[in-house]
């Protein structure tokens, strides 16, 4: 368990100065890999024999064995704390990290590995898109994107349905999408291997902890997540959507501009746009 479900699972049982400096813990979580001891019991105003006191009822020896904690709470994707956007310099922060984010993942993508890709979507027979807990919104977006034009894009598992009813007649001709960045669904291994048997091509989009999959798909781009505040940034994958969409429609050029010229006449026939 965290610390803050720790806390949360005996606080009754602490004392009034112990549950002082759980509450300060609980305030500062995305500090807690920086704060000795002895800082935790100056700022939260209790004894430092307190908060080794505490730190000892909720299971851990020391104060260093708290901070390895956080920080692998934080690495692993646990909304922990940081900063709060607002002030400049934090907003500052958070625009130096999202480019390093985008910056990192371009450094890290091989020649020639996002032409792979763009010309697998754009000539596969179907395109399945998958994307669980966080990797679903990316999953729909780039099945909006590439659906303007191209056809036969879905987004799975469909409400209700599992993924295996939508893999069953997919192959070789076809192309999965994998959406895997850190807490995934249980089973995700499971799905990935149950998908590669069919002999699909699959691109896996994910952060540094699913490299252990890369092994096991066509094509493995990875998009770094890392962020000042407490949730992780998906800015990098979301421009990597827009980059692969594009790419793929541009080498569908004839078709990409017939299909698009038949949505615009059906959004105007049917008025589902705002003409403003």
């Amino acid at each position: 368990m965290s610390i803050g479900q720790r806390i949360d699972r005996s606080y009754g049982d602490l004392s009034p100065q112990e549950q002082r400096a759980a509450d300060f813990i609980l305030d500062h979580l995305g500090d807690l890999a920086i704060y000795s001891g002895t800082e935790l019991a100056q700022r939260s105003g209790v004894s430092k024999a307190t908060v080794s006191r505490l730190f000892r009822r909720l299971g851990f020896e020391n104060a260093q064995e708290v901070r390895e904690h956080a920080r692998a709470l934080r690495s692993s994707g646990v909304p922990v704390g940081g900063v709060v956007p607002g002030a400049s310099a934090d907003l500052a922060a958070h625009l130096v990290r999202e480019v390093e984010n985008l910056r990192r993942m371009l450094d890290s993508l091989p020649a020639g590995r996002l032409e792979q890709v763009a010309t697998l979507l754009a000539r596969a027979r179907t395109v399945t898109i998958i994307g669980q807990r966080n990797g679903f919104p990316l999953a729909l977006h780039l099945r909006e994107q590439l659906a303007q034009g191209r056809g036969h894009v879905h987004v799975a598992p469909l409400p209700g349905q599992t993924v295996s009813e939508e893999i069953a007649e997919l192959d070789a001709r076809d192309a999965v999408v994998l959406f895997g960045f850190r807490r995934r669904a249980a089973g995700f291994g499971r799905m990935l291997d149950g998908i590669a048997s069919r002999g699909v091509p699959i691109v896996l989009i994910a952060d540094a902890s699913a490299r252990r999959y890369a092994d096991g798909v066509t094509t493995w781009i990875e998009c770094p997540i890392d962020s000042v505040s407490a949730l992780d940034s998906y800015a990098s994958a979301m421009s990597l959507v827009n980059v692969l969409a594009s790419s793929a429609l541009a080498l569908r050029t004839r078709e990409s501009r017939t299909r698009i010229a038949t949505i615009t006449t059906l959004y105007d026939r049917l008025g589902e746009l705002d003409p403003s």
